[in-house]
């Protein structure tokens, strides 16, 4: 009788990765934008950004021009900071209304 190579599978304990001592962990981490609660999608700069601000983020550099996306993409992330930073004077958070829905 001939075995197949799935038999001879040895199935081991999950691994669980842990971020090295230093490391923020993504899931730790919130939205650069005051109140904004969205899960963190990319980094700006050296902060993060949820994916709605992150689309956000690409318009407003886009409106800038196409050299802004060559400039930025030759900076540090300190250096991304301030353009980051900028961006965000421009960002408002609309808050969902915590009264009682209305009747119709």
């Amino acid at each position: 009788m001939v075995s197949s190579p799935l038999s001879r599978l040895k199935i081991r304990s999950r691994v669980l990765h842990t971020a090295p001592k230093g490391f923020t962990v993504m899931n730790d981490l919130s939205c650069m934008i005051q109140g904004c609660q969205g899960r963190v999608y990319s980094p700006a700069g050296t902060q993060h950004v949820c994916k709605e601000h992150f689309l956000s983020f690409l318009t407003w550099r886009r409106r800038k021009g196409p050299q802004m996306f060559t400039h930025y993409a030759g900076l540090t992330m300190e250096q991304r900071d301030s353009i980051a930073a900028e961006w965000s004077k421009t960002v408002s958070v609309i808050e969902a209304p915590t009264g009682p829905a209305p009747q119709s």
